[in-house]
């Protein structure tokens, strides 16, 4: 029998205590935000259950008739589940604080398992982008409308710094990087969702090319690198047009392979244009490749910070770039960029770990506190700490060992995004 109640489109909802083996569920999450292949399936196993339970949903959404009949423990109204579903934790301000904290680490998790999702589906683009174009971009679709609903319409999207351990030094995480940073823009840019779409992928797609140049060229440091090499290495703008033309991409993603190494003062290669012959798309991918650049150099050891590559370009750099821009990328990732680290009015050290491009002056910061374990680190969203503010940011090597390994400054600065809310109507896999 299934709950009382629950055959009507309403009502067809389960709470945590009433989930079992055996629900046919319907999850109203975009495809990142869980583990599991498929939205809509059967719960086959106690594994799935747990991982179900994991997502810590209020309900689940789930089809009496394709399910099994419920135990009869657990067969009460979904109705009457929903209201019952007063957590504790509100009625006990020490039980809402460890909720809180509870959940900022289960969205730190639910971010870093969608970051490993979307580099699996850059992976299998640059594996397969031409021997299986149309399934291949149908994927990298499903990636690139998550990432233009969620920012284009989320008030709330949130960027976040991966650890080291979700984070890799492919160029297919370069990739990525750009394209979330470009997404982070395009709304204040005034980029229409169409036109977002084709920014975005044409951001994922830029270096595409690079995988017709062999490795080693690929990732030799350019101070080691001899001319030949390097002329060899600037071919794959020109080779990630000639793919991009092949597996039929628009005349705005074409744009960004073309450009995304030009400048706006006619600096830049393959054709030294200049701003006025730039697409708007190409405009911001060449500034956030370049910034993404900075931070994560081919030599790790010439990598910047995220506060010193802002502050370098804009005191060194800004004819290259619309000034328009580049003040946006600044102001969307804060003077203290996610993976910062950074020194706190109470005189505590903590690293930026993400931040509303909305409200960026008021991120989430990990602080180091020598006594308490580094798993269970105090995270503070400053946006509710009025009292605390960031004094400056510091360069990572001149931190302690003891504080180097509890806040994990990046050696590569890997971005992903939670788009709170919104995304939970977005497409389904």
């Amino acid at each position: 029998m299934t709950p009382s109640g629950a055959e009507t489109a309403e009502s067809a909802y389960l709470s945590p205590e009433q989930l079992y083996i055996g629900a046919f569920v319907m999850l109203e999450l975009a495809w990142f935000k869980h583990s599991f292949t498929l939205n809509h399936f059967k719960v086959c196993s106690q594994d799935q259950l747990n991982a179900l339970l994991a997502l810590e949903l209020p309900l689940y959404k789930y089809d009496p008739l394709r399910s099994d009949p419920a135990p009869c423990s657990i067969a009460a109204s979904s109705a009457q589940a929903a209201t019952a579903l007063t957590p504790i934790a509100q009625r006990d301000p020490a039980l809402l604080l460890q909720r809180r904290v509870r959940q900022r680490r289960d969205s730190v998790e639910r971010v870093q398992r969608a970051f490993s999702k979307a580099t699996a589906v850059i992976k299998n683009m640059n594996k397969n982008l031409l021997s299986r174009p149309k399934e291949t971009l149908q994927e990298l679709g499903l990636l690139v409308d998550e990432m233009v609903l969620v920012f284009l319409s989320s008030p709330d999207a949130t960027l976040h710094v991966m650890g080291e351990k979700t984070g890799s030094d492919d160029v297919y995480t370069h990739c990525l990087n750009v394209a979330i940073l470009s997404m982070m823009m395009a709304k204040d840019m005034g980029i229409g969702p169409q036109d977002a779409r084709e920014l975005c992928l044409g951001a994922l797609l830029h270096d595409i090319g690079l995988n017709d140049i062999p490795y080693h060229i690929v990732k030799r440091p350019p101070a080691e690198a001899s001319q030949a090499e390097l002329n060899f290495r600037a071919t794959h703008v020109e080779r990630g047009l000639a793919i991009g033309k092949k597996v039929g991409l628009s005349a705005q993603a074409l744009a960004i392979l073309a450009q995304h190494h030009e400048f706006a003062d006619g600096s830049g290669y393959p054709k030294g244009i200049q701003r006025e012959a730039m697409t708007p798309g190409a405009l911001v991918v060449s500034l956030v490749n370049y910034y993404d650049e900075l931070c994560n150099p081919t030599d790790a050891s010439k990598s910047l910070t995220p506060h010193e590559a802002l502050s370098y370009m804009f005191a060194h750099c800004r004819p290259k770039f619309e000034l328009r821009a580049l003040q946006l990328l600044i102001r969307c990732l804060g003077v203290h960029p996610p993976g910062s680290i950074v020194q706190l009015s109470n005189a505590s050290v903590a690293v930026v770990t993400s931040v509303n491009p909305q409200k960026p002056l008021r991120p989430w910061v990990l602080v180091y506190d020598a006594s308490v374990p580094k798993d269970e680190a105090l995270m503070l969203n400053l946006e509710t700490e009025p009292d605390l503010q960031i004094l400056k940011s510091i360069r990572p090597v001149l931190l302690s060992p003891k504080v180097a390994a509890y806040l994990d400054p990046r050696k590569r600065v890997t971005y992903f995004f939670d788009g709170g809310n919104t995304a939970s109507n977005g497409a389904t896999a």
